[in-house]
């Protein structure tokens, strides 16, 4: 029986599709992210001319080890297209993003992109999004104050007595490439993702959270039943 890491990089490859010559990528961050970056770099291998801005410093130094091309965002952009993975995704193609940490590069690098193909294994397609925890980015400075004000706009929304958890890292608490922290919130489910991605976007202290919305506009999955490749309002 094929596993999730099997359908990752099945996904991975049918991404490949998207990518032609002289192409000015954004390369995400996560492990269906890496799966891709492997697959590029032995087409590159071959001739394949492109070049990639990173949504992470692991993202940029895997690319540059495996022998693909990277350059500063603001150096590429517009970028033409971004491969990137995705923690949970609804049919819709709202996405929860955030796992690995780089949740607000990414969202740069996806919306310096003309496309966005997020790829996922069969597990990550969700009805409604939320069981995965909604991670926040905040800056350190009035870190408690700022959670204070989160916590109140979730509860604004009906996210009454949610567990906001702030993430670990080996040192204490976890640091994004950018120097800020993380807060991981635990909703459950989410009954309208857009209208909290507002929200939460301007509540002070927060610099981004891992609600994508209108970004997506295509994401290609992959299980048991075969891979299917969804269209999104963005695309």
């Amino acid at each position: 029986m094929r596993d999730s890491a099997e359908f990752k990089r099945v996904a991975a490859a049918a991404a490949l599709d998207f990518i032609h010559p002289g192409m000015r990528l954004g390369l995400g961050t996560g492990s269906t992210a890496e799966a891709f970056l492997e697959l590029l770099a032995g087409r590159v291998a071959k001739g394949l001319d492109v070049v990639g801005a990173a949504t992470s410093e692991r993202t940029a130094g895997k690319a540059r080890a495996l022998g693909i091309k990277i350059a500063e965002l603001d150096d590429l952009a517009p970028l033409d297209v971004t491969i990137d993975g995705a923690d949970e995704t609804d049919d819709a193609l709202n996405l929860i993003k955030g796992g690995g940490g780089a949740l607000l590069r990414e969202k740069i690098v996806a919306a310096s992109s003309r496309k966005m193909v997020v790829i996922a294994d069969h597990s990550k397609l969700v009805k409604r999004l939320g069981a995965y925890a909604l991670p926040v980015e905040i800056v350190a400075f009035g870190a408690r104050s700022t959670l204070d004000r989160l916590e109140r706009t979730l509860a604004e929304f009906g996210y009454k007595d949610v567990t906001v958890t702030p993430r670990s890292g080996p040192e204490g608490l976890f640091r994004t490439d950018s120097g800020n922290l993380i807060f991981d919130c635990a909703l459950k489910v989410i009954h309208d993702a857009p209208s909290l991605a507002t929200a939460l976007s301007q509540v002070p202290g927060v610099v981004d959270h891992g609600l994508f919305i209108g970004l997506a506009s295509h994401l290609i999955i992959a299980g048991p039943a075969g891979t299917r490749i969804l269209e999104g309002k963005a695309s």
